[in-house]
């Protein structure tokens, strides 16, 4: 026993010293991941914080919630789901560039952004009373076409079948290896030479421990160190109980396959390249978020302003029923136009419950998309009330369609991100085309071997020997000692083995690997064909964002005529009543259509915004304009 415990604290120093010789392993995920403690256990990771942040309850005043364009911005970049999601995105893109440090294959990324909730729209002009897609028939929209997330978009351009993984990368990350056997056998024996032993007895204690790491080069090395104590009642041996020990150094070096570092660090390229497009997928999804963000908002400003205008077309038709009471009294005007008033005036009350009713609606869905939780306590009840109001420049800057797309393709993060999987699919191939190479392998190794023991009493015992006799035993003064002798001979290099070699492998049709290298090509020849799409889809996009500016400058500019001359026709109309050279149908319509010329105004002054802001995001200039910090978004904290 008390050559075990010898062995297991030698067992313990030699650990000690291969993991003191060990490289550190990467520490640059998460803080702590990479010590030999926390090795062995999961990381720590936080719950998921799902509370929403002060900033609601500082702009709540009153029972209201009082909203600029900025402030429900900073609020999506606080407490917006979808941003929530993607953060934790980021965190896994880090935990691959870590698995791939190790050596081993890594498990992608997400590619997904999502659109948010289309809202209710802005004002309906000319719209039909009923229809189908309306909620109880009348001009709001159904709730499964306006609520919840929007669609989900899938920025990958790898296609469905993933590229082929080439010769595995080795093992980076060192790996201690330790054995101990205990052994006790006792075999009887059938012999003449030693007629007195009756069983062959031997205690045996085997102790191995090893180190193994990889590296870039693709070469494989193993140092090792084995220890065998025996203790074994044979007169034939020369020292008993004795050890035997050996300490090894190996290294195999592959030539053709799986040779080089870019090779074997493929994995770490493509990873880190992938860490890039997480960057790149969460600012596209800021650019959604802010994009919905301030459609959602203009729409509820737009019909915000709707309900004044529906209001005041109540106004004037019960302004207008007050005077046909009162002509009609007077004898001067038919009974039949008080009635015709009477339901104008209902007509009126009807389509201002509609819009305050669009309106509610509208604030509900912004607020959820604006918060973590679900409003049911304290916040359902707020109503939102938006502090901005849309204002038209006079004039729209022109610029050259060349230099609007080259500023959208320097400045959006969807085409960044493909041009950064192309880069990852070019550099795949380089294991596939590995893969294509025999196995061209060389090796070698370093052994030195020591034996230490002590003068085996048991040698011409005539108890076991009977009458044979065996002779004199000559021991040599090398091998007598103890443990430390036999490392003294270990590292004296007394007893060495060298080994060296070459080893071949040659697949002779080889068509897996010539398989595999054209399908990689040829996928990579479809990637480039979708960055090309993607590249046209978006100078598309571009020219298609400016038409639509223009088309709503356009339809702003002629909805403010229309507004101006149906006042003045509203005007003139009221002037001939009063004179008795119209009627109250022509009133009554003509109030109808300056009630629908503001309504156009206000839409068109909403979907100018919707298109400039749609222009800002193709050109990806969106987040510069709303004064969006992506470090700030990252937090989800805005200190502003």
């Amino acid at each position: 026993m008390k050559f075990l415990a010898r062995t297991l604290s030698s067992l313990l120093g030699a650990g000690s010293l291969l993991l003191a010789q060990a490289p550190a392993p990467t520490q640059n995920v998460t803080q702590g991941w990479g010590t030999l403690a926390h090795g062995y256990r999961g990381p720590s990771i936080a719950p998921v914080h799902l509370a929403n942040s002060q900033r609601i309850a500082n702009l709540t005043r009153e029972g209201k919630l009082y909203l600029s364009l900025q402030d429900a911005i900073a609020l999506a970049l606080e407490d917006n789901l979808d941003l929530e999601l993607e953060r934790y995105d980021l965190r896994i893109a880090d935990t691959d560039v870590l698995r791939a440090k190790s050596g081993q294959f890594p498990r992608g990324v997400s590619l997904s952004t999502r659109e948010g909730p289309a809202g209710v729209g802005g004002p309906s002009v000319g719209a039909s009373i009923t229809g189908p897609g309306t909620l109880g028939g009348g001009d709001i929209p159904a709730l499964n076409s306006v609520l919840g997330t929007g669609t989900e978009t899938d920025l990958s351009i790898l296609g469905s079948l993933p590229l082929s993984t080439g010769p595995a990368a080795p093992n980076l990350d060192p790996t201690l290896n330790a054995s101990f056997n205990w052994n006790k056998t006792s075999v009887p024996q059938n012999s003449t030479f030693l007629p007195g032993l009756r069983s062959l007895n031997s205690t045996t204690y085997d102790t191995d421990v090893s180190l193994q790491k990889g590296f870039l080069t693709g070469a494989t090395a193993s140092i090792g160190w084995d220890n065998l104590h025996q203790n074994v009642n044979s007169p034939l041996l020369t020292y008993n109980p004795s050890i035997t020990s050996s300490a090894f150094v190996s290294v195999t070096q592959p030539l053709l396959r799986g040779f080089g570092i870019g090779v074997n660090n493929r994995y770490i390229r493509i990873t880190k390249n992938n860490r890039q497009v997480a960057d790149f997928v969460f600012q596209q999804q800021v650019m959604s978020t802010v994009s919905a963000v301030s459609r959602l908002y203009w729409d509820l400003a737009s019909l915000t302003e709707d309900v004044q205008v529906r209001r005041e077309a109540l106004d004037s038709a019960q302004q207008l029923l007050k005077d046909n009471q009162e002509a009609v009294t007077e004898g001067t005007m038919a009974p039949i136009d008080v009635t015709r008033a009477k339901a104008e005036v209902a007509r009126r009350q009807r389509d201002l419950s509609v819009s305050q009713t669009l309106v509610r609606q509208q604030g509900e869905i912004l607020k959820d998309y604006l918060s973590k939780s679900d409003f049911e306590h304290s916040l359902g009840e707020i109503e939102v009330v938006v502090t901005d109001h849309v204002v038209v420049p006079p004039a729209e800057p022109i610029t050259p369609m060349p230099e609007l797309t080259a500023e959208a393709f320097k400045n959006r993060p969807d085409l960044a991100q493909a041009r950064l999987q192309l880069e990852n699919s070019q550099i795949s191939l380089k294991g596939s085309k590995s893969a294509l190479l025999p196995e061209l392998d060389v090796f070698a190794s370093v052994q030195n071997n020591s034996l230490i023991g002590d003068r085996n009493v048991l040698a011409n015992n005539p108890a076991l020997t009977g009458s044979t006799p065996l002779g004199a035993v000559i021991t040599d003064p090398l091998f007598l000692g103890g443990f430390g002798d036999g490392l003294g001979q270990l590292a004296n290099h007394n007893f060495p083995n060298y080994q060296a070699g070459l080893q071949l492998s040659i697949p002779l049709s080889n068509r897996a690997g010539r398989a595999d290298v054209a399908r990689d090509q040829l996928q990579t020849r479809q990637q480039e064909i979708r960055l090309r799409q993607l590249e046209k889809r978006v100078k598309l996009e571009i020219t298609n964002a400016v038409l639509a500016v223009q088309q709503a400058r356009s339809s702003y500019e002629a909805a403010v005529q229309e507004r101006v001359l149906q006042q003045q026709t509203i005007e003139s109309e009221k002037e001939k009543l009063d004179v008795g050279a119209s009627t109250t149908y022509l009133v009554i319509q003509y109030q109808g259509d300056l009630a629908q010329a503001k309504s156009a105004e206000i839409s068109a002054q909403s979907d100018y915004m919707k298109a400039r802001t749609a222009l800002e995001r193709a050109l990806g200039t969106i987040l510069t304009a709303n004064h969006v910090s992506l470090g700030e978004a990252l937090d989800g904290a805005v200190p502003r």
